[in-house]
């Protein structure tokens, strides 16, 4: 359980809170507190934010687009939300291609080689930090892969350095602790072995959930791909770059850098919420809201079907594929493209 102060902004979103009043309770608990009470109603959540994007016009992967990045958020400062603690932000995050030469070089330090660009794919996964229930969280990961037919390369931490963050202690019991898994590509074509990794991603995060506790304490994959990776967190702008050392380090480079700073109007940030999201860096409109979102998503179920490269032993999960043509008002190129649009506001 986390000990909750509820801060001047918070209480504001939340309507008639005493500010002085504590409560240990969980990030559910404390938002049905906060409908219950005061204004606040989570079918109404939206967000105005700020994004950016570097690239390189011919694919040259350097790391000074990832320099470029950072810089392109920190100027994006005044997009973001500040808390009461002024080291606290809404959220900011990059999202870049796998930089294979870096985490080549560094599993290889930690005895563990990695193989050829486009033959694995990383999950960069927010851990609990209970020692306990993030072993479990990593036991159900590696069964998952292991149900899924996919085979486990290993682990790695990612290293950290939250001085910049706040100390205050409500706030610092909600960093995660940050890992990254490696997935090998187990034949099969590169679309087929991404679709894979959605599917894998989406079954790991339902295991956990209906196994533990964790979803609420902290656990999240951020991101699992064979293409790209998303750095991010419940930062200000200028924090992404001192938090993480990756994205600092020379040898880390991309062909491309999308960049997001937050700012929630009326939601409870959390590390998780944080942006870019997997494929997208918000949803279509960042006034939408979650009711919205809902909604789209059950309407298109119908059409939706099961299709031969998303089949699994696994069962409780939509397939990733339109049945047949999307509405005339959705005017995109494919029917996945389409289903990925359409993704709702927590995917």
């Amino acid at each position: 359980m986390t000990k909750i102060e509820l801060t001047t902004s918070t209480a504001m979103q939340a309507g008639s809170v005493d500010m002085k009043t504590t409560a240990t309770t969980t990030l559910a608990e404390r938002l049905s507190t906060a409908a219950e009470k005061g204004l606040y109603n989570p079918s109404r959540e939206h967000d105005a934010c700020g994004v950016g994007f570097v690239a390189h016009m011919k694919g040259e992967k350097s790391h000074k687009i990832i320099a470029d990045g950072l810089q392109v958020l920190e100027n994006l400062t005044h997009r973001g939300a500040v808390g009461a603690d002024p080291l606290m932000g809404d959220g900011a995050g990059m999202l870049v291609q796998i930089p294979h030469a870096f985490f080549a070089e560094e599993l290889a330090n930690a005895g563990t080689p990695l193989p050829d660009a486009g033959e694995y794919g990383v999950g960069f996964i927010f851990m609990p930090q209970d020692d306990e229930l993030r072993a479990k969280c990593e036991a159900i990961v590696e069964r998952v892969i292991e149900d899924e037919g996919k085979e486990l390369i290993g682990w790695r931490d990612v290293p950290v350095d939250n001085s910049s963050l706040s100390k205050a202690p409500d706030i610092a019991a909600t960093e995660p602790v940050s890992r990254q898994v490696f997935i090998r590509k187990t034949g099969g074509e590169a679309d087929a072995f991404e679709r894979r990794l959605y599917v894998l991603r989406k079954v790991i995060s339902n295991r956990v959930r209906a196994e533990t506790d964790a979803v609420s304490k902290g656990f999240y994959i951020v991101s699992m791909s064979s293409r790209t990776i998303v750095y991010k967190g419940m930062f200000l702008a200028y924090q992404l770059g001192a938090y993480y050392a990756d994205l600092k380090d020379e040898r880390f480079s991309s062909a491309l850098a999308l960049v997001h700073q937050r700012f929630s109007t009326n939601t409870f940030p959390s590390w998780d919420l944080s942006h870019p999201y997997r494929m997208l860096r918000t949803t279509v409109r960042s006034t939408r809201c979650a009711a919205t979102s809902t909604g789209w998503r059950r309407v298109r179920r119908p059409y939706r079907r099961r299709c031969s490269a998303t089949t699994s032993p696994s069962s409780g999960r939509f397939p990733m594929k339109a049945s047949r043509t999307p509405p005339a008002s959705t005017t995109l190129s494919s029917s996945w493209s389409w289903v990925v649009i359409r993704s709702p506001m927590r995917p």
